[in-house]
């Protein structure tokens, strides 16, 4: 997948400025592609150079013009392209990981200390998630919404995110339980 389709799919709802991208990157879309915001500043440009969005100019008095971006039925011809094609399965690279792996042979005070941090990490991420899951259904239950919701695909990833930070938590949570227990004078 390259950040084209990442971006694409996050205007498919509604226009977007080039930093209220960056916001919908940093809320929703980042548990599955991150970008920085100069990242989604270059590949607008080049969307719109290449007829997949297009951007319109509006007037603001108080503040800087700005300028909206939205999907054109090219750039949506390019998502179902991109949805089409076959996907490789994901792989996990995680330097953390890699440093637990050697927890045998190092301090694990240090692999402690920055599980933990990403255990804290983790838990704000499913706070955010719980909170922009209940904010796209509403008072309807999950099911409700899964069967009838205005918009399933971002409720879903969104739901995939809030799973991967679970999953996460109750890991690093877990090693730093069994590395405290075997290296009590580390922890």
């Amino acid at each position: 997948m390259a950040l084209r389709h990442a971006v694409l799919a996050a205007l498919l709802d509604e226009e977007l400025s080039g930093y209220q991208l960056a916001k919908a990157f940093d809320m929703g879309v980042a548990n599955f592609w991150h970008a920085l915001p100069q990242q989604l500043y270059v590949e607008l440009a080049k969307l719109e150079q290449e007829g997949l969005i297009a951007g319109r100019e509006v007037v603001q008095d108080t503040r800087p013009n700005k300028r909206l971006f939205r999907v054109t039925p090219t750039g949506l011809a390019e998502l179902d392209r991109f949805t089409a094609a076959v996907t490789k399965p994901s792989f996990m690279r995680d330097d953390l990981v890699v440093k637990v792996q050697a927890a045998d042979h190092v301090d694990t005070g240090a692999l402690i200390t920055q599980l933990t941090e990403r255990a804290i990490f983790a838990s704000a991420k499913i706070e955010l998630f719980d909170a922009m899951l209940w904010k796209m259904r509403g008072q309807r239950t999950e099911e409700e919404y899964l069967r009838h919701g205005d918009r399933i695909g971002p409720y879903l990833t969104c739901l995939r995110g809030l799973e991967f930070e679970r999953a996460n938590r109750e890991w690093y949570e877990r090693t730093i339980t069994v590395l405290r227990e075997r290296h009590p004078d580390h922890a």
